[in-house]
């Protein structure tokens, strides 16, 4: 699993930085990520199980993980609508963290773990995805383009 997690990982990297760079809309594209990683970086310091290197840096990639949309759903407020592959790419990247509260569930009950750190930044994730499902099953599964309302 965890060669074809990074294989897709490299595949969608080429895709975004080689293949379909000319896509790229940098008029468009003004969210400052330092926004994010700053504050991230801060809380992964203060909020760990423990202050190693290791841990503090895992932290720091669930923290991120959390917010790392934002830029995305920021973009599509901006220019009012998405192309469908986004739309269908971004719905993926949900579902994901959506199934994954099911993981959670099954490890707490079946195995007694429970890591308070991954429940809340995934269920921060989930919920920046709340506004973005609703728009996406009630335009894209309908076979319209994704608009933001006026």
């Amino acid at each position: 699993m965890k060669v074809i997690f990074i294989s897709s990982t490299i595949a969608t990297c080429y895709l975004i930085f080689v293949k379909f760079k000319a896509t790229y809309d940098s008029n468009h594209d003004s969210f400052r990520a330092e926004f994010l990683v700053i504050p991230v970086g801060g809380l992964s310091i203060l909020v760990n199980h423990e202050l190693s290197v290791m841990e503090v840096l895992w932290t720091f990639s669930i923290y991120l993980e959390s917010v790392a949309i934002l830029p995305q759903l920021f973009m599509i407020s901006k220019t009012g609508e998405a192309e469908s592959i986004t739309s269908h790419y971004l719905f993926a990247l949900g579902s994901y963290r959506g199934l994954y509260l099911f993981n959670w569930i099954y490890r707490y009950y079946f195995e007694g773990f429970f890591d308070l750190i991954a429940v809340v930044a995934g269920l921060v994730q989930t919920i920046l995805y709340c506004d973005f499902f609703y728009l996406y099953v009630t335009k894209v599964l309908k076979g319209k383009s994704l608009k933001l309302p006026a």
